[in-house]
């Protein structure tokens, strides 16, 4: 637990049951107040519900980048846990008289989240005091983790050495326990991140690797972690996220990576270990064939241009507009098409694909009209979305049917009277 996760330790309202035992599973408690509130859109909660304050309870509220437990109060299934200072308020699907109640935690969300959260905290002590880089923010998600790190980019190289010495001490299984000093106590036994917040502070210690304030649930030894991977890193404003995952979600992330490998080793034919290696050279017989395709394509669109005007005879009066819906041609050729055309000067393009619905329109720079209002003119009656510059504009039709409309409106706007089709 990072920016905002420090607890100063207080009597409250609701006595937390997790703070100093976070492997107790059910618990019995006192019904304080229960109030009907409505229906959460923002939430996702679209029934009627209840708050419910107890005396006690083992249900941990969404704080510092944990998420809230899910479980049961009595025969009323837990939709959230808030924090609301002195109180936890349990949200729940049905009313609960005043009085003792019992609960229990859904287990494999809460040991989930202890290895989540544990890890992050072995994590984020390796990046700062292997590689001076602090972690300012991190996030609990439903599928992976993150955290924000403050410094420069985190080489491949740093980012599996972080990982590689967590779990070292995740093998070692060393002993992880609850205890409370205060800041100055803190500062003194070397604490990972400086906090000034008077009273008594609940501080997470991961024996010989980490010292950190933290209100959250936590394994009792690092070999409970499982294992920490490091997934991937991004760029967040000034700072670095970096993606992981721990326990069970690591296993399960190993285990879908390497499904995912084998996959593309089949289609690749080929070994899992000879699986990157085989798609380099199949992307650069990719890129080559595209090179060779794309110069064919130019040579056709070349070739096909000059068919189409052979027979035109120069017109100083009057543009010639060329109308053409092509069929078994990639959408790109209609780019190479109709550049091909207006080479020729006074020439205007009005070429579109009846497969794809794309359109493009193009002119001679010597010629007088706006391909790029055009077009827009055109898709907006017919459906569609385009644009482009004076001379040279493509969209896309909304309904491939519509493409000799579009070429027929199109034509229809200009004003010229010379036509090639």
């Amino acid at each position: 637990m990072e920016k905002g996760a420090v607890l100063e330790f207080c009597l409250m309202a609701t006595h937390r049951i997790y703070y100093d035992d976070a492997y107790e599973r059910e618990f019995t408690a006192k019904v304080l107040s229960c109030e009907a509130i409505p229906p959460d859109l923002k939430a996702g909660r679209t029934q009627q519900a209840w708050a419910v304050v107890l005396d006690r309870t083992a249900l941990y509220p969404t704080s510092g980048g944990q998420p809230h437990d899910l479980g049961k109060l009595g025969d009323g299934a837990v939709l959230d846990v808030r924090d609301d200072g002195e109180e936890v308020v349990h949200i729940v699907d049905r009313r609960l008289e005043a009085g003792p109640v019992a609960g229990c935690v859904d287990w494999n969300r809460r040991f989930d989240h202890m290895q989540q959260h544990t890890g992050q905290h072995l994590l984020s002590a390796m990046f700062q005091e292997r590689f001076g880089l602090p972690t300012l923010s991190f996030h609990l998600g439903e599928d992976f983790c993150t955290i924000d790190l403050r410094g420069p980019e985190p080489s491949d190289e740093i980012l599996e050495g972080a990982e590689r010495a967590a779990n070292t001490i995740i093998f070692e299984d060393r002993a992880i326990t609850v205890r409370y000093a205060t800041e100055e106590q803190l500062a003194e036994m070397g604490v990972r991140k400086q906090v000034q917040r008077e009273g008594i502070l609940r501080v997470i210690e991961i024996t010989g690797a980490d010292l950190q304030p933290c209100g959250g649930t936590h394994v009792r030894t690092t070999g409970q972690i499982g294992l920490v991977l490091v997934r991937r890193r991004s760029k967040v404003r000034q700072d670095w996220r970096i993606e992981f995952v721990c326990g069970g979600r690591a296993e399960r992330a190993a285990r879908a990576d390497f499904r995912n490998v084998r996959n593309v080793a089949q289609q690749l034919n080929c070994a899992p270990d000879e699986a990157a290696d085989a798609a380099k050279r199949l992307a650069a017989e990719r890129d080559a064939h595209f090179a060779s395709l794309r110069a064919t394509l130019e040579r056709l669109a070349l070739a096909e241009a000059a068919l189409t005007l052979q027979s035109f005879a120069d017109s100083a009066e009057e543009p010639l507009v060329v109308e053409r819906v092509i069929d078994g041609t990639p959408p790109e050729y209609l780019s190479l098409f109709a550049a091909a055309l207006v080479k020729r000067a006074k020439v205007v393009a009005l070429v579109a694909s009846a497969e794809s619905g794309d359109v493009v329109f193009a002119q001679h720079a010597a010629a007088s009209h706006d391909m790029a209002a055009l077009v827009k003119r055109v898709l907006a009656e017919v459906g569609g979305k385009g644009g482009g510059a004076r001379n040279f504009a493509r969209g896309k039709v909304s309904d491939i049917r519509a493409v000799p409309k579009a070429i027929e409106l199109a034509r229809t706007l200009l004003s010229s009277v010379s036509r090639i089709s």
